[in-house]
C-alpha cells in the first residue's frame, strides 16, 4: 500500500501538479519546489499572497545543502540529533522557484524523517513544497477529516494513508539571524 502510495504520489509532482499528503506534522498541500507554476497553483487553492514564503521538505542534510549553500555547523549538528520536527529559515537559497521564495529572500526548510515523506522525497530527487490543508486564514486541520472539501476538490491526488491520524503538533521553527546565531521564533 505504501509503494503504491509512493509511486502515485511521485507521477503528480513529476507532472507537477498539486498533492495533499500527511506529513511529519499535519495535512500538506505540496508540489514539487522547482516549479514556479505549481507553486502558483498552491497559492490559489490556499487563497493567499505569493508574497508569503511556504515551508519546503527535504529529505536529508545532503538534499538541504543543493539549496541552502551556507549551513554552519551548528545547525547541521542540531539537525542531525533533532527528533522533533525543525523548520529553518535559510537566507539566499537557490535553485527553488523564485516563488517559495520570501521577499527578504530566505525560504523555511524541514528536514522530513516521518517515513512516507522521507521516501517520496528521495525518489523524487528534489524538495516538495508543505504547506497547511486550509485557506489562508482559517484553522490548520488537525486530521484529514477537517480538511475543507474545497481543498480536497482543488488538489490533483490524495495520498490515502494515515486518514485516521490526529495531529496537534507544529514543527519548531528557528531563524538564522545575521550573526549566524539560531532565533527561536516557535517551539
Amino acid at each position: 500500500m505504501k509503494n503504491t502510495e509512493i509511486n502515485k504520489a511521485l507521477e503528480i509532482l513529476k507532472n507537477k501538479k498539486i498533492l495533499l499528503y500527511p506529513t511529519d506534522t499535519v495535512w500538506g498541500i505540496g508540489c514539487d519546489a522547482t516549479s514556479k507554476e505549481a507553486v502558483k497553483n498552491i497559492f490559489k487553492i490556499k487563497k493567499r499572497s505569493e508574497s508569503k514564503s511556504l515551508i519546503i521538505l527535504v529529505n536529508n542534510i545532503e538534499m538541504l545543502k543543493r539549496y541552502i549553500s551556507s549551513i554552519s555547523k551548528e545547525i547541521i549538528n542540531l539537525l542531525s540529533k533533532t527528533n522533533k520536527p525543525t523548520t529553518i529559515i535559510y537566507k539566499n537559497p537557490v535553485g527553488l522557484a523564485k516563488n517559495v521564495v520570501a521577499s527578504d529572500n530566505t525560504v523555511a526548510i524541514r528536514i522530513v524523517k516521518q517515513e512516507f515523506c522521507n521516501q517520496l522525497i528521495a525518489k523524487f530527487g528534489k524538495p516538495i513544497v508543505s504547506t497547511s490543508a486550509n485557506i489562508s486564514g482559517t484553522l490548520t486541520p488537525k486530521s484529514f477529516n477537517e480538511i475543507d472539501t474545497s481543498i480536497l476538490d482543488s488538489v490533483d491526488y490524495i495520498v490515502n494513508l494515515h486518514r485516521e491520524e490526529i495531529n496537534v503538533k507544529s514543527s519548531t521553527i528557528l531563524k538564522v539571524a545575521e550573526n549566524g546565531e539560531l532565533i527561536v521564533l516557535r517551539e
